[in-house]
C-alpha cells in the first residue's frame, strides 16, 4: 500500500505549474486528456504526485475541505520570497520553527487559493 497522488480541481492550469514547478521546484511529470478533462501531475523527489484537473468550466470557485497540501523545500526565504513576488502568493503564516522536529514551517497560499504549507528540514 502506498499513496500514489491527490487531485485537486483548478481553473488556471499555467499558473499553478508557474507557482509548483517555477517557485516550489517539483517537476511536472505527466499529462493527459481524458473524458474532456486535462489532468496534469507535478511530484518532487518521490513518486507520489499533485494531480491538477483542469476543463474550461469553473470547477473550483473556492477550495473547500482542503486544509493544506505541504511541500519540502530546501530555502523556506528564498521560496516565499520567490512566490510572492512571482505569484502574489499570501503568506497565511510566517516561518517558524519546530526544533523538536528539526525542522521550519510557514504557510502560503497558491494561485488557486489553497494553503501550502513549506517544510524546510534543518541541518543537525
Amino acid at each position: 500500500m502506498d499513496v500514489l497522488h491527490t487531485a485537486i480541481w483548478v481553473d488556471d492550469i499555467d499558473a499553478q505549474l508557474d507557482f509548483y514547478c517555477d517557485g516550489l521546484g517539483l517537476e511536472q511529470t505527466r499529462e493527459f486528456d481524458l473524458d474532456g478533462i486535462t489532468n496534469t501531475y507535478v511530484a518532487g523527489e518521490s513518486d507520489t504526485e499533485i494531480q491538477f484537473k483542469h476543463d474550461d468550466t469553473e470547477r473550483n470557485p473556492e477550495p473547500t475541505g482542503i486544509d493544506h497540501l505541504a511541500v519540502e523545500v530546501a530555502d523556506m526565504a528564498e521560496t516565499i520570497e520567490t512566490v510572492v513576488e512571482r505569484n502574489d502568493s499570501v503568506v497565511v503564516e510566517d516561518p517558524r520553527t519546530i526544533e523538536e522536529m528539526g525542522i521550519r514551517i510557514a504557510f502560503v497560499t497558491d494561485p488557486e487559493g489553497y494553503v501550502v504549507e513549506l517544510i524546510e528540514t534543518l541541518e543537525a
